[in-house]
């Protein structure tokens, strides 16, 4: 039984649970994109970072383990059924990203988040969806304002075309690096180096709706590279290898594929890049 997450009523109020809010983005102005510095805020919004929260900015996020357990009730995580109390898998995607990036950065809850996940249905006329088609345009920046891509050509390498501090540990909703030492770089997308679908429902836990560890080998992407030396070394974000299942838990001591039948079996706790539509 999936446990229930109970959101303060003022978190509620700042989220997209707003029919209203969710349609009115803070847009960017600053057109600089270029080596992910910024000109905005030099005070701290949020969070636990030191760095200089950028809320107009902020428009990427690996989700955290510490918010993954937090939002699922559960220390292994949610595993490969993300519905969150959603229709779809997607939708709950879209809501833990939007609930993480307001825990993240107070506010930056009502722009448009997108999970980078792929699914079999849920497309035009009921087809495919493809991870890349859905997080917009672009550029994308972290939580301190530094550039993570400055559009889809950016994404579609081993490692995006952003700032250099930032591209190889790919940073969380607190802005800071999502590695912290541990084996925790497996990071859910069910899509193949392209950004999108990758040909069946068991690469996406029945398109992110099962927990059940026999129901597929999920595809992932590693937030940051097994090699720090060669970053193209088990290093593409996107789309890397398989993990052993779709059932909830959290490995952070093993590298490689892994063994068990969770999405954290090769190495780390289910985790979402998270994306803002208009940054």
């Amino acid at each position: 039984m999936r446990n229930t997450f109970v959101i303060p009523a003022v978190t509620l109020l700042a989220l997209g649970v707003c029919a209203t809010a969710c349609g009115s983005d803070p847009i960017d102005t600053d057109q600089d994109q270029g080596d992910g510095s910024t000109g905005g805020d030099t005070t701290d919004g949020g969070g636990t970072t030191g760095g200089s929260a950028d809320e107009t900015k902020f428009s990427f996020f690996v989700t955290s383990i510490e918010a993954m357990r937090q939002l699922s009730g559960s220390s292994n995580g949610f595993g490969g059924d993300l519905r969150f109390g959603e229709a779809t898998g997607l939708e709950g995607a879209d809501k833990i990203c939007r609930t993480i990036a307001e825990m993240g950065l107070p506010g930056s809850g009502q722009k448009v988040w997108r999970a980078f996940l792929s699914a079999s249905t849920g497309g035009a006329d009921g087809g495919t969806v493809h991870a890349i088609d859905r997080i917009g345009e672009g550029p994308w920046y972290d939580r301190n304002g530094r550039l993570v891509a400055s559009n889809k050509a950016g994404l579609l390498s081993a490692r995006p075309k952003g700032d250099a501090q930032i591209v190889n540990d790919l940073p969380n909703e607190r802005g800071e690096p999502n590695h912290q030492g541990v084996d925790n770089h497996d990071t859910l997308t069910g899509s193949n180096k392209q950004g999108q679908y990758a040909g069946s429902k068991s690469y996406t836990c029945n398109d992110w709706t099962s927990a059940v560890g026999s129901t597929g080998k999920p595809y992932i992407g590693h937030s940051w590279p097994r090699s720090a030396s060669n970053p193209t070394n088990g290093g593409n974000w996107i789309s890397d290898h398989q993990a052993p299942g779709c059932a909830a838990g959290v490995n952070l001591s093993q590298n490689g594929p892994g063994g068990g039948s969770s999405v954290g079996g090769g190495g780390g706790y289910g985790g979402l890049y998270c994306f803002a539509i208009n940054p």
